[in-house]
């Protein structure tokens, strides 16, 4: 786990506000007990994280579509080319919408905007660490060139957050 004390507390701040604003309907799904903590999302949020991603299309149509996410200090992050759909529309409407859903058992959703950020620049050192811990093991040492040839990236920064997480559901 890569989250300092600081992330922890605002995390769980998220998560605790996403859940009081929640409506009936989402709030009979998610009960107390089948909600995460932010150390237990921290802790199951190792490694490289699927991503359904929604971003906004120039009429407001949603558009949904897998990136990597990398869940670093208590948000996530993802990355495509600079000339991708995705991007293009981030740059003009941030409003992002992502889910990691491995299966049943667990769901974790956020709503907010996408933050470009610049995974080169000293500021994003640790991330840059995440990144190359996950992919250099996966795809050898051509992958930090790829890193350094010009894919995007971005933060999720949430105003929602919902996590769910049933530890029965495999017996349901």
């Amino acid at each position: 786990m890569d989250e300092m004390p600081e992330d922890l507390a605002r995390l769980q701040r998220l998560l605790d506000r996403s859940y009081d604003a929640a409506g009936p309907h989402l709030r009979g799904i998610i009960t107390p007990e089948r909600r995460l903590s932010a150390e237990e999302v921290s802790a199951r949020l190792q490694g490289m994280c699927l991503l359904a991603l929604a971003t906004v299309t120039r009429d407001g149509r949603p558009l949904v579509g897998p990136v990597d996410g990398i869940f670093y200090r208590g948000s996530f992050y993802f990355g495509s080319s600079p000339e991708s759909v995705r991007f293009r529309h981030i740059a003009k409407r941030p409003q992002v919408s992502a889910t990691h859903l491995p299966g049943e058992e667990l769901a974790v959703t956020v709503h907010g905007r996408a933050i470009p950020i610049d995974v080169r620049g000293a500021a994003e050192a640790g991330l840059r660490r995440a990144l190359l811990d996950v992919y250099l093991p996966r795809y050898g040492a051509g992958w930090e060139r790829f890193l350094d040839s010009g894919p995007v990236y971005a933060r999720i920064e949430a105003d929602r957050m919902f996590t769910l997480h049933m530890e029965d559901a495999a017996l349901s």
